[in-house]
Formats: structure tokens, sequence, C-alpha cells
């Protein structure tokens, strides 16, 4: 991965994309039109990303808790996934600009046709290094330090700071420095608890499909506000 980009501008950008549902609501259409306007505005941001100078973005796609949906709404976004992730398998821009796709999380809960194009698009991807994007599908932070911590007792390994870093499901992924939250609701929900201890959080009133390109370089703008102080 290259170094992290001069300047303030951050190195990852992780999101909580936020407000599918309830834009959907505002509109008077139905939740799966909502997620797809949100899946589609995912591929905005990564083109924000990369025009800023932002080497590595993570997002949340679905979180374990999302499974006790509405059966109707998790079989929809299921078929949606797996039609996105083959979108994503073919779209240019991927290739263009060697964008690495990895897919994090309890893959093995999904369906077994979205674990397989989850497996493609990571295995036509893995040796691309100039950008990185990474999507959470069957994630919960809580979830994953337990799965680190059994990992570590499992192969008999000491459970410290590195070795549960390096036993996390983003494992070789540098921790986010700025983590934006959308649709006004202000708390980390259980989002990467342990690579974001020291992020810097930005919380944004814009449900998810309306979060903008000027909604985006506001939060690039109040992150080269601050000073970080990494708990120091």
């Amino acid at each position: 991965m290259p170094s992290s980009p001069k300047g303030n501008v951050p190195h990852h950008i992780a999101l909580i994309p936020d407000g599918n549902r309830r834009w959907a609501k505002k509109k008077g259409l139905g939740v799966l039109v909502g997620h797809d306007k949100g899946i589609e505005n995912l591929a905005n941001m990564l083109k924000w990303c990369r025009e800023a100078g932002v080497r590595v973005f993570t997002a949340w796609g679905f979180s374990t808790e999302n499974f006790s949906r509405d059966r109707s709404e998790v079989q929809g976004l299921m078929k949606l996934f797996e039609k996105k992730l083959l979108e994503s398998e073919g779209r240019n821009e991927v290739h263009k600009y060697r964008i690495r796709v990895r897919v994090l999380g309890r893959i093995g809960q999904f369906p077994k046709q979205v674990q397989e194009k989850i497996r493609e698009v990571m295995e036509k991807t893995k040796n691309y290094d100039r950008y990185q994007l990474n999507i959470l599908l069957g994630y919960g932070g809580r979830q994953e330090l337990v799965d680190a911590v059994r990992r570590l007792v499992g192969e008999g390994r000491e459970v410290n700071e590195k070795n549960i870093a390096s036993s996390l499901y983003t494992s070789g992924i540098p921790d986010p420095d700025l983590v934006i939250r959308t649709s006004g609701e202000q708390r980390t929900s259980g989002f990467l608890p342990w690579q974001s201890a020291y992020s810097e959080w930005y919380f944004s009133k814009k449900l998810w499909p309306d979060f903008s390109k000027r909604d985006f370089k506001a939060a690039l703008r109040e992150y080269a506000r601050r000073k970080r102080r990494f708990g120091k």
C-alpha cells in the first residue's frame, strides 16, 4: 500500500452509511429502493476518495444484527449484494485504478452464491495495490473481537495488542483516520471498535443516499482543522 498522502488528507476513511430506509420512507418508496440507492452512492464515495487522495475506504454494508430484520428485506438485500458484486467485477474503474476489493466479516452466514461472488471479486483484485476498498458484511465489532481472541487461543498464541490486531478481520489494513456516520445519529454502534480507538469522527445529518460530494468535502475540511492526539 502506498504511503499516506501529504497534508491533512486522511489516508483511510471508514463509513457508516446510515439512513437508506428512512430515505426510502420519506419518498414513499420501497425499502430495497433505498438500499439500492445507498449502494450506488458508495460508488460515488469511492470516486470522491480517489479524487481527494484517500487511499483506503472502508464501508459497513451489513451488520450481524441486520440478519434479524424482516425476512423479505434480508432476502432482497442478498440479491442486491450478489448483483452489485457481479457489477463491481466488471467495473472499469476497479481495474483502471487498481482498486483491491476486500469483503470482511462473517461471510459464511451469507448464501453460497453471494459467497462465490465475494471470492471471485477478491481473487481478481488481490494483486491491486493503488487503492483499497473494504466492505464489511456480516460485521459486528464485538463479534470481531471474540473471533480474534478465539483464534489466538485456538492457536496457542499470547493474547496481547499486537496479536489481537493481527487476528482481526482487518489484519494488514491501517486503522481509519476519519470515520463518517450519516443520518444524524451520533453513536458508534460497534463499528470497528478496536481500529477506531484514535480515529476522528464526523457526524453528518444527511441521510446516506443524499450525502453528496459537497458533504464529503465538508467532512475533509473538518478533519483538516483538527489536531490528532492519539490519546496523548
